[in-house]
């Protein structure tokens, strides 16, 4: 990237992250500084963005959607796009997408909600059993390991029969394959998951290998990507794409 691009997507990205975390102060200075850390510090949803993993007009499904982030950062691309702000370099901007979040935690649902409005749908549920609508993108970052893995399994089976041809899984997991880094990760979620949510889940996880198989076993073609930049994690992104018919 020349020296210029490079200038207009940093400039860029301070303005979307402002304007994905400030719908949150209606909620306080809680759900805003939630917001603003995550979305600043989590290298996965400039990456997103960046190369156009959500394309515009996209039907989106986010699994396991907390207070409603992603959906925040779209909608602010989508703002930036329109005033003509977009980042040059980037992939197209997520102009027209529409996304149905779901949730298991009612107090993230309301916050979203609250913060975002009709500009998104939100709904509390668990992601083994609630319905999910078709869908071009699927999301689910760092959701899966909370689950056994057959419901792990069921949870991607279904996502697969909601993806419609040539849509994409876009999967966030933990490489269990490095161990201490792993277990790491696994004590980071326990300690964020007594504190925000007043209980520890159990949690399971899997090699990327063995992730890897799981997706290419219900049709997927998979390519991995690290993500887990500026951090101790070993987190990988899954992208795992729908063969078009």
């Amino acid at each position: 990237m020349s020296a210029v691009l490079h200038a207009a997507a940093t400039e860029a990205w301070p303005a979307l992250l402002d304007a994905a975390s400030q719908p949150y102060l209606r909620d306080g200075r809680f759900a805003w500084g939630f917001a603003r850390g995550k979305l600043g510090r989590d290298p996965v949803f400039r990456h997103l963005l960046s190369q156009g993993l959500i394309a515009p007009r996209a039907r989106v499904l986010d699994i396991g959607c907390g207070q409603g982030l992603l959906a925040s950062l779209l909608r602010a691309g989508q703002q930036l796009h329109s005033q003509g702000l977009w980042p040059q370099g980037w992939a197209a901007a997520p102009a027209g997408v529409r996304l149905t979040g779901i949730e298991l935690v009612q107090r993230d649902v309301d916050r979203a909600r609250t913060a975002l409005g009709d500009t998104a749908e939100f709904v509390c549920g668990d992601m083994r059993s609630t319905p999910f609508p078709e869908a071009d993108v699927a999301v689910l970052l760092d959701v899966l390991h909370y689950v056994s893995a057959p419901d792990q399994d069921a949870v991607l089976a279904k996502v697969r029969r909601a993806l419609a041809p040539g849509g994409v899984l876009l999967l966030r997991v933990a490489d269990a394959a490095y161990s201490r880094r792993f277990a790491f990760s696994r004590w980071v979620d326990a300690a964020v998951m007594l504190v925000r949510h007043g209980r520890v889940l159990p949690q399971c996880g899997r090699t990327l290998p063995q992730w890897i198989a799981q997706l290419e076993s219900l049709g997927f073609e998979v390519r991995s990507q690290p993500m887990s930049q500026g951090t101790p994690f070993a987190n990988v992104l899954l992208i795992a794409r729908v063969a078009s018919r």
